[in-house]
């Protein structure tokens, strides 16, 4: 028999069980939690690092990145108002125009940064998951299948459906971090329309791959139900 498989099978019972008997509790004393395995408490400190990667996904993202990317927007928009202020055929001058090119150019250089910190969130969350799925590894040599598949770790969820689970969310994130990129790549020409610099405000605002899948829309919720000591 593979050792896989012996891990399936049921240990042998004693011919005579003893029944122990249960010293009675203290009035007013509850009954003590079982302890904590290291699994239960890896799997709570890499959940916790998921969301972090999250929140600072967000702050990047919603803060410094849409901040520079309506800031080049707003310059860019100045600029072609100054320009049109002129008759035509006459050139704008030099200290009119420079300013603003340095501010653009500024802004499109603060925005390849936003992407490079939004790309190493999402390599966190990759290592994370990694680290997940060898607690499993182990957890199936060492505790056997049945344990890692089918006992809670906490309320009702085993170790192998967080893992499983948690595994997606690398989907959206990715998926993110690809509009983000194209948005950046729209908005460093100087000669793209308004109404598409704008649509580019708004979609990198909403993050809409995030609307529905990233952490905050399904995982804070499960978490603070499914694991013990969640905040």
């Amino acid at each position: 028999m593979s050792r896989l498989a012996s891990f399936k099978g049921p240990s042998t019972p004693t011919s005579s069980p003893v029944r122990v008997k249960q010293a009675p509790s203290s009035p007013g004393q509850s009954p003590s939690k079982p302890s904590e395995s290291p699994y239960h408490r890896k799997v709570r400190t890499l959940m916790l690092e998921l969301r972090t990667c999250a929140t600072t996904w967000d702050n990047i993202a919603l803060i410094d990145g849409l901040k520079a990317a309506s800031s080049l927007v707003d310059a860019r928009t100045e600029l072609d108002n100054t320009l049109g202020l002129f008759p035509p055929g006459k050139q704008p001058t030099y200290h009119v125009v420079e300013p603003k090119i340095t501010l653009m150019e500024s802004r499109i250089a603060d925005l390849d940064k936003v992407i490079l910190r939004l790309k190493k969130q999402l390599h966190k969350m990759n290592v994370i998951i990694e680290n997940l799925e060898a607690i499993l590894f182990d957890a199936h040599k060492v505790r056997g299948w049945q344990w890692a598949t089918e006992e809670p770790l906490w309320m009702t969820w085993p170790l192998e459906r967080f893992v499983s689970s948690a595994s997606q969310i690398l989907v959206p994130y990715r998926r993110s971090l690809e509009m983000h990129i194209d948005i950046v790549n729209t908005l460093r020409s100087h000669s793209v329309p308004f109404e598409t610099s704008r649509s580019a405000i708004a979609d990198w605002a909403a993050q809409p791959h995030l609307d529905e899948e990233g952490w905050d829309a399904r995982w804070e919720e499960l978490c603070s139900v499914e694991i013990d000591g969640w905040d």
